[in-house]
């Protein structure tokens, strides 16, 4: 039997997908894994920052729509491109152990923290969520908009002549770059995308045998984690196009939810915290969009 594996073409794209493959191979060696690499809209405009391009679903379209003509039986993606609502026929499988959360920097040699940067210093990000809160909490930093893979992004440090660029220290890790990384931002200064550093398996509803192939690898803190952001993401009905984020810190049983939110321009930017049981996930993801929302309206 064999399985078709669509993903993304990009450097992390195939480390994160033949990840996934490495491990269903060890709980399912009958089977055959082919990986198919599929260019999106996202791949193929590079030259624009994201949030002008379209909206979320610029890494995953081209990718879900094979999987519904069933050129592909399975799509790996980053769970942080996925939009709230998944096309009609598709549903995520059982998600397996999730990398760091956390945003990073990488810095100029020379310097270690975000705190040891001089003033006026220049870093390099295309996120919103990451410009907003940097500023937030050094307000003196000039941020310079970039785009590219981990590698290009990096390079802009010398090209750019930058002072750092902050990245997902999940995707430094994975791609094996992790002596790159000079400073891990906490999670106070900074909250991650949704569900950063988690993978996101997509499947056919319907498809038992995959489902079934692929829920060996389930991991419940991650799924839980995943639950809690994502019911945040779908509260707040988030894009490209404004700063957000969430991140659910399990302790035992409980669960604390913390959220940002804010304007196109950085102008309003909430943040708010939320506490729980885990069995609560989704729920407390939607309760805490309302409370935010609710602060954000009043501003």
């Amino acid at each position: 039997m064999k399985i078709v594996v669509g993903t993304r073409g990009s450097k992390l794209a195939l480390v994160q997908t033949n990840w996934v493959v490495n491990e269903l191979k060890k709980t399912n060696p009958g089977i055959e894994f082919e990986i198919k690499v599929i260019k999106t809209k996202g791949d193929l405009i590079t030259h624009l920052p994201l949030h002008k391009i379209g909206d979320k679903g610029l890494f995953t379209k081209e990718i879900e729509q094979q999987l519904l003509d069933k050129k592909i039986d399975l799509a790996i993606h980053s769970m942080k491109d996925m939009p709230s609502n998944l096309p009609d026929g598709l549903k995520f499988a059982s998600i397996p152990r999730r990398e760091d959360a956390r945003d990073v920097l990488v810095l100029k040699d020379g310097y270690k923290t975000i705190d040891d940067l001089p003033q006026g210093a220049k870093i390099g990000t295309g996120s919103k969520r990451r410009t907003y809160q940097l500023l937030k909490y050094r307000p003196d930093l000039e941020i310079i908009p970039i785009r590219g893979n981990i590698d290009t992004r990096m390079k802009k440090i010398e090209d750019k002549n930058l002072h750092g660029v902050v990245l997902a220290a999940a995707g430094l890790i994975r791609a094996g770059f992790e002596d790159k990384i000079s400073y891990y931002i906490p999670t106070d200064i900074m909250i991650p995308a949704p569900a950063q550093g988690a993978l996101a398996i997509e499947i056919r509803k319907g498809d038992s045998l995959v489902e079934d192939i692929v829920s060996h690898i389930k991991d419940e803190k991650t799924e839980i984690q995943v639950l809690a952001e994502r019911g945040f993401l779908t509260g707040v009905n988030g894009s490209c196009h404004i700063p957000m984020g969430a991140y659910c810190d399990i302790k035992e049983d409980n669960i604390t939810l913390t959220g940002i939110y804010g304007d196109e321009d950085g102008k309003k930017l909430v943040k708010k915290s939320i506490q729980g049981k885990v069995e609560e996930a989704s729920k407390l993801g939607f309760e805490l969009a309302n409370i935010i929302l609710k602060e954000y309206n009043s501003l």
